[in-house]
């Protein structure tokens, strides 16, 4: 009966839900990680400021984060549809880069014969200077086409997927292959089983490279000529006409594009591997 008078009394106080250790240590977690960017970011900008201003810099040689803000808050239409452009480009590159990394990765890991042909192609592709073939790509295709730049994008992000993916299916712990070995198990199914989930943060390291420098390699390879609809091809008309505060907005643009295609991809990497991407950051 006093049990039950405890728990039907109406008079008793329900206290408010309290947050728990693990919500108040991921917002300090959260709060250590975002932070020290923010307040470093804030504080650089507060000094490019003073520095120009002081030094009265030419805009030529280095624009104001005020001037440069200006412009881009008059241009931003023009700016979003050219980062917007420019981003399909990166993006459609850099799907074409994974899947073809991670099928010639696999091959790799599966074949021997096919690693020791395909590994040193590769580690030649990588000393290439891939936007040089930006050109050459323009001359293959329409003028008013944008798959030199894409093909550009998928050649750049392909390298460092296939060699993070490759060195990730070819570690195998013994006990795992004594194990697969015990059961019979084919080569396609100690693939599946045992490599594939052991690669996948070397595959999301190659991802956050190529996420980078898809976005790089994108704006770069606008400048060699093509439809001019692109971040690169606003900063060098920019800069042809002397608009060097538009041209650091035309920049900006590039910037935000970077931290979007990272953030994404940190996020999807955080999604499949979970635990484990916590433990390997």
């Amino acid at each position: 009966m006093t049990a039950l008078r405890r728990r039907t009394d109406p008079d008793r106080v329900v206290s408010p839900v309290r947050s728990t250790p693990a919500a108040a240590a991921w917002a300090r977690h959260a709060g250590a990680v975002v932070l020290p960017p923010v307040v470093f970011g804030v504080a650089f900008i507060a000094l490019w400021q003073l520095f120009v201003r002081a030094a009265d810099v030419k805009p030529y040689v280095l624009a104001a984060p005020s001037d440069i803000w200006s412009a881009f808050t008059e241009h931003h239409g023009r700016i979003i549809d050219a980062t917007i452009d420019t981003g399909k480009n990166a993006l459609v590159g850099l799907i074409i880069g994974a899947v073809i990394g991670v099928l010639l990765a696999a091959l790799a890991a599966r074949f021997s014969w096919f690693n020791g042909m395909a590994t040193p192609l590769v580690s030649a592709l990588a000393a290439v200077p891939i936007v040089c073939l930006a050109p050459l790509f323009n001359h293959m295709y329409s003028l008013l086409s944008s798959t030199p730049r894409r093909d550009v994008v998928a050649i750049a992000a392909f390298v460092p997927i296939f060699i993070n993916t490759v060195r990730g299916l070819s570690q195998l712990a013994p006990v795992h292959r004594e194990l697969m070995e015990s059961y019979a198990a084919s080569g396609t199914a100690v693939l599946i089983r045992i490599r594939i989930p052991n690669a996948l943060p070397h595959f999301f390291t190659g991802l956050r490279v190529a996420a980078s420098v898809a976005v790089i390699t994108a704006v770069v390879a606008e400048y060699f000529g093509g439809v001019k609809k692109g971040l690169g091809s606003r900063i060098t008309d920019n800069i042809g006409s002397t608009d060097y505060p538009q041209a650091w907005a035309s920049i900006l643009g590039a910037v935000v594009l970077g931290l979007i295609f990272f953030v994404v991809t940190l996020t999807v990497e955080r999604l499949v591997l979970g635990r484990r991407a916590a433990a390997l950051a």
